[in-house]
C-alpha cells in the first residue's frame, strides 16, 4: 500500500512516500524537505511562494519515488486548539454488553455535535467504565448495571484548515486524513511498550513546541505552544548583540543547559550586529548558557502546565521522549528529567524506517508519523459493520439479517430513550408480545 504524507511547518516543508505494509514493515520510497519562510506561527505570509514550494517539493518526491501522488495525509498544528473531554452513560440493568449498547451511548453523547467555526481534527473513545471500573478495550460480552464511555475531542479553527485545503485543491490533491502534528511526532518516535505503559512525547520545533500523552495505547492528550527553538536563537542574538545566523551557530555549537566551571574561561568571538566587516566582540560560553537556560526552562514549564491543567500529573506516566530539532541541545535530556521527574530519552525515528543518515534525525519524526497513522485506530467508524460479519444465504439468512438491521435501527434512533425495547427484540426473535 503506497502512502504519502505532507508536513507544512514554520521552518520547513516535508513530503514522504512509502510502501506501507504495517507498522513494523515500512519501506520509505522518497523523503524530501525544503526550508521555508512563508509561514509564521501557522499564518501564511506569502501564499504564492508557499504554493510554488509545495508543488516543487511534491514533484521532486514523485520523481524520486516513481509514484504519482493523488492523495496524502497532512499534519495540522494544535496551536490555539480546543481540547474537550466528555462522556456518556446508560443503565443496562445487569444486561450483557453488546455493540448495540456502545452505539446507543455514542448516539446520545456529544460525539455528533458540531461548531461552524471549528474543524473536528480528532474525536475518539479513550476509555470505558463498567460499574465505575475503568477499561481501555470495548467490554463486549460482560454483564453490567452501568456502562460509560469517555471521549476526547480536538477542534481547530476551520479557517486554518481551509488555508491548506485551498492550496492542495489547486494542486489537485485529495486529503485522506488531517492528523494532529503532535500525534504524528509520537507515532514515529514512541515504541510499542512506551505507548502501552504511558509516555509523554515532547516535540521541540522551530517556532512551536508540542506535547503528546499516550497511555494504554491510547492518544489521550495533545497540545502546542507558540514557543520553539528559534526563540532561543533570538534571545541569544539580542542578549549578546550579534546576528541571527551567528546566534544559531552559538546555540548549536556551544549551548548547554548544564554549565561547568570552565565555561567562564572559554572565550568565543562573535560578529557584532552592526554588520561592519572584521568587527567582533568577545563573550564566554557561560554567557550563552545563561541566556539559553531560562528560555528552555520557561518552555518546559509551559508544557508541564498543560499536563497539570488536564490532571495528568497524577497518572504515574514515567517516560518522557523528546524529539524535534530543539532536542539536540546539549544536556537537554538531563534537564527535562529534572522538571518532569521522569526517565527521559532523546528520540530519533523508529529503526524500522531504515533511513539515510540525512533524515534519521529528530526533526523528521513529524513527517514520518504521517505514514504510520492508521485511520482505523484513531477514528471511530460509528456505523461500520464488523469485518467478520457475514450474511447467511437464502430466505432464512435474509430474515436473520433483517432482524439484526431493525434491532440496530431501534437502538440508533434517539426516540427509543425511555422506551422498553426488550419485548420488540423477543418478538423479532420469534417470541410473542404480551398485551402490556
Amino acid at each position: 500500500m503506497i502512502k504519502a504524507g505532507l508536513d507544512i511547518g514554520n521552518n520547513k516543508i516535508s513530503c514522504v512516500v512509502a510502501d506501507y505494509k504495517g507498522t513494523t514493515n515500512t519501506n520509505i520510497l522518497s523523503i524530501k524537505s525544503t526550508p521555508t519562510s512563508n509561514i509564521k506561527k501557522n499564518v501564511i505570509v506569502n501564499y504564492d511562494n508557499l504554493l510554488h514550494q509545495i508543488k516543487t517539493l511534491i514533484e521532486e518526491t514523485e520523481k524520486e519515488s516513481q509514484t504519482k501522488i493523488n492523495s496524502l495525509n497532512i499534519n495540522i498544528s494544535l496551536l490555539n486548539n480546543i481540547s474537550n473531554y466528555y462522556g456518556s452513560e446508560i443503565q443496562i440493568n445487569n444486561d450483557k454488553i453488546t455493540d448495540l449498547h456502545i452505539k446507543k451511548i455514542i448516539n446520545q453523547s456529544e460525539y455528533f455535535n458540531t461548531d461552524t467555526n471549528y474543524f473536528e481534527l480528532f474525536n475518539n473513545i479513550i476509555s470505558y467504565e463498567i460499574d465505575k471500573r475503568q477499561h481501555y478495550l470495548a467490554p463486549i460480552g460482560n454483564y453490567s448495571d452501568n456502562l460509560k464511555i469517555n471521549f476526547y475531542k480536538i477542534l481547530v479553527q476551520k479557517k486554518y484548515i481551509e488555508n491548506f485545503k485551498n492550496i492542495l485543491n489547486k494542486l489537485k490533491l485529495n486529503v485522506e486524513n488531517f492528523i494532529p502534528s503532535p500525534l504524528s511526532s509520537s507515532l514515529s518516535s514512541l515504541t510499542k511498550d512506551e505507548k502501552e505503559l504511558g509516555s509523554i512525547c515532547i516535540d521541540l520545533g522551530h517556532s512551536t513546541s508540542s506535547i503528546t500523552v499516550f497511555q494504554n495505547n491510547k492518544f489521550i492528550f495533545g497540545d502546542t505552544i507558540s514557543v520553539g527553538s528559534h526563540n532561543i536563537t533570538l534571545d541569544i542574538a539580542r542578549g549578546v548583540s550579534t546576528t541571527i545566523s551567528s546566534a544559531e551557530r552559538l546555540k548549536t555549537l556551544y549551548g548547554s543547559l548544564i554549565s561547568s566551571p570552565s565555561d567562564e574561561h572559554e572565550i568565543i568571538e562573535i560578529p557584532i550586529i552592526s554588520g561592519e566587516e572584521n568587527s567582533f566582540n568577545q563573550i564566554t560560553r557561560a554567557n550563552i548558557n545563561a541566556i539559553i537556560k531560562p528560555r528552555v526552562e520557561e518552555t518546559l514549564e509551559m508544557l508541564w502546565q498543560k499536563i497539570k491543567d488536564n490532571n495528568f500529573e497524577n497518572k504515574k506516566i514515567c517516560n518522557v521522549v523528546i524529539t524535534g530539532g530543539g532536542s539536540q541541545l546539549d544536556n537537554l535530556e538531563k534537564y527535562v528529567g529534572l522538571i518532569f521527574a521522569n526517565s527521559t530519552r532523546i528520540a530519533k525515528p523508529l529503526t524500522q524506517f531504515n533511513l539515510d543518515k540525512n533524515y534519521n534525525k529528530s526533526n523528521f519524526c513529524d513527517i514520518l508519523g504521517t505514514i504510520l497513522y492508521d485511520e482505523s485506530i484513531y477514528k471511530l467508524n460509528f456505523l461500520t459493520k464488523a469485518k467478520n460479519f457475514r450474511r447467511n444465504r437464502g430466505i432464512s439468512g435474509f430474515f436473520s439479517w433483517l432482524d439484526q438491521y431493525i434491532w440496530d435501527i431501534l437502538y440508533l434512533v434517539k426516540v427509543v430513550d425511555g422506551f422498553d425495547i426488550k419485548p420488540l427484540k423477543t418478538w423479532l426473535n420469534g417470541g410473542e408480545l404480551n398485551d402490556n
